[in-house]
């Protein structure tokens, strides 16, 4: 269930989740010419750690972007879960909710063009569009990750988390989510582990990463895994960090990329 704060261009639902045990925010930005009529390619665009569903909103223009585009944008509200269904958490089921409670509800509101439904997202965003692509290849056209937190190495995780906020508390919500690394293996859930899991996987995807950030070498390895894998990826680093000013061009070249994979008729 969802109710509407506004009607079109840009407009936030809220959606009483069973898999999440919580009011979810989503907002959506559409076209200014948005035709009920007529189908439209939609981008789930996925916020970061620490971060929520206005993030892509405070960074970028996504008016100017569905304007520019003619396509329909997703910003999902995701906590800290990952964008997984998770082992310890009843109300963190966060995969079980994106396909069964987000997607009914947007397409059962908006006119999507099947055949071009795109992924991306930043940072965990970055890990979450990845992840959910190569496990539902079939439902979307392609995607693409921006700085991702693809692997999931618990000493790289301890340094990042304590560089950017003085404290463990990434590892502290991942020990929550996926338990005890001492008991679980955290890398079940690494984009490399998904990528040689998924033998049939084919498809190809977006990974860029700014030079000066400090996930460079997470996207680095899925890069040479894709490559060995034959994966028809495109690929680019920058000058950058794992920072906004980075993010807002970013995310410029993603639209570029889905543009390019449009699939007509």
């Amino acid at each position: 269930m969802a109710f509407n704060q506004t009607l079109y261009a840009q407009n936030t639902i809220y959606i009483e989740s069973s898999f999440l045990k919580k009011k979810t925010p989503v907002l959506i930005h559409t076209p200014n010419n948005y035709e009920p009529s007529k189908k439209y390619p939609l981008v789930f665009m996925l916020h970061g750690y620490s971060e929520n569903y206005k993030q892509w909103s405070e960074i970028s223009d996504l008016n100017k972007l569905a304007n520019q585009y003619q396509m329909i944008l997703i910003c999902p509200e995701a906590y800290v879960s990952y964008y997984l269904d998770s082992p310890e958490l009843a109300d963190s089921q966060y995969e079980s909710f994106f396909f069964n409670e987000l997607i009914p509800e947007v397409e059962n509101n908006y006119h999507v063009d099947h055949q071009n439904i795109f992924i991306t997202g930043l940072s965990m965003g970055g890990y979450g569009a990845l992840s959910l692509f190569i496990k539902h290849p079939d439902y979307f056209n392609t995607a693409a990750s921006t700085s991702g937190a693809l692997e999931f190495d618990y000493e790289n995780f301890k340094n990042i988390s304590l560089q950017f906020f003085d404290s463990e508390r990434m590892n502290n919500d991942l020990k929550r989510i996926l338990g005890d690394p001492q008991q679980t293996d955290w890398q079940q859930y690494s984009i490399s582990t998904l990528l040689k899991q998924n033998a049939h996987f084919k498809k190809g995807f977006l990974l860029d990463c700014g030079l000066q950030d400090p996930l460079l070498d997470n996207t680095l390895q899925i890069k040479e895994l894709a490559l060995v894998k034959k994966l028809p990826i495109k690929f680019s680093i920058q000058p950058g960090e794992h920072n906004a000013a980075y993010w807002t061009t970013s995310i410029e070249y993603h639209f570029v990329y889905f543009n390019q994979h449009l699939k007509k008729g």
